[in-house]
């Protein structure tokens, strides 16, 4: 479709002459129409005041995922093909997350061009540093952005997964217990899972500090007892982060844990302890059966609750991320609601023309008790 434009300038016509026709050179595309996220900007339109702060946590779809064969023809084929393309979806998601007016903003699957060159330019416009992790052996990671008259970086303390239970004494116990169980070992060792914690200062109270953790667990439907191993090197790490250099600071914890609420993994950071015999030690089979029992000294709370869900694709839905609070030291203030059933359902799932990811942003103002 070419379309002949007549552009008319408006306020601008005094300068730039009467209206004139323009050529588009290539195909015309439909704009987003309402997005999902418009109604929810009627909820961030204002910073939270200081004795608050707003969290969001957001798998943003890297375009390393989004732009394969697979993924325009098998998981995603309902989304039309130029609303799988960055330059589109970034566009959407700048507004989207500009929008949020958030103090701290953790993010999954964050292509390493995408963070340097748009999301990290864009946000600092809006006050925001932007912190940047990468996979070992893949070009996306986390990122983590944080309010700068609100917060100051007093330092990061990032592992792999694999690479901090092979070599950190932190995580001996562990590393003893799974070398019982070779195919998990391995299968553990072989993820390239990464944590991204900063520890952050108040600005205008410098006693106020607080860590903020960020991760994307491992993605497999029967990995649960792959899952539950990687949370438990993120907790002792967070542990010795939160109560041994920095004791009793506060914790968010931010991320796709690719755990539904009845999962295993959910159940551990939620209650302090898993079992054993949890079923999720035999989530792949008895081949791989690895009971233990762990255990970690917070106590925390999902921030958002456990909606419906928060990842919603052809082939699946269900609540998957969570921004998990220490009810110690932090309290909810408000949840943003999620997009209706009807905004995420309208071009069938996600992503989609309106929304640019196959997660579903969570959004809460917090505030310290």
């Amino acid at each position: 479709l070419r379309l002949k434009l007549r552009c008319t300038p408006g306020d601008g016509a005094r300068r730039y002459g009467p209206p004139r026709e323009v050529e588009s050179s290539g195909p015309v595309e439909a704009g987003p129409g309402a997005c999902t996220f418009d109604s929810r900007h009627l909820y961030t339109g204002k910073v939270c005041g200081q004795g608050s702060l707003r969290a969001v946590s957001y798998n943003i779809l890297a375009d390393t995922y989004a732009q394969t064969e697979f993924s325009r023809t098998v998981l995603y084929p309902y989304c039309a093909p130029y609303a799988l393309e960055l330059d589109y979806r970034q566009n959407l998601l700048k507004k989207e997350l500009a929008g949020y007016s958030a103090d701290l903003i953790c993010l999954q699957e964050v292509d390493k061009s995408v963070f340097a060159d748009s999301l990290a330019p864009a946000l600092d416009a809006f006050g925001l540093e932007g912190l940047f992790k990468i996979k070992e052996k893949q070009h996306e990671g986390l990122a983590t952005f944080y309010r700068r008259d609100k917060f100051s970086l007093l330092s990061q303390h990032d592992i792999a997964f694999s690479e901090a239970l092979l070599s950190d004494p932190l995580h001996k116990e562990l590393c003893d217990k799974l070398a019982k169980y070779p195919l998990v070992q391995e299968k553990v060792l072989q993820r390239s899972s990464v944590l991204q914690v900063s520890v952050l200062q108040s600005t205008t109270d410098p006693s106020r500090k607080i860590c903020v953790a960020n991760t994307h667990l491992y993605w497999h439907p029967k990995g649960g007892n792959i899952r539950l191993i990687q949370i438990a090197v993120a907790l002792s790490h967070i542990k010795h982060v939160a109560c041994d250099l920095y004791p009793s600071i506060p914790i968010i914890f931010c991320g796709d844990f690719n755990s539904t609420p009845s999962s295993g993994t959910y159940s551990f950071i939620n209650s302090g302890g898993i079992a054993e015999d949890h079923d999720d030690w035999v989530s792949n089979g008895e081949e791989e059966r690895c009971n233990m029992s762990l255990s970690h000294p917070f106590k925390l709370l999902s921030a958002c609750g456990e909606p419906a869900y928060t990842n919603y694709v052809g082939g699946f839905h269900g609540c998957l991320d969570y921004i998990f609070i220490d009810k110690n030291a932090l309290e909810v203030e408000q949840v943003i609601p999620l997009p209706s059933h009807e905004e995420v359902t309208t071009h069938q799932a996600l992503p989609s023309v309106s929304h640019p990811s196959d997660h579903i942003a969570l959004i809460c103002d917090l505030k310290w008790k």
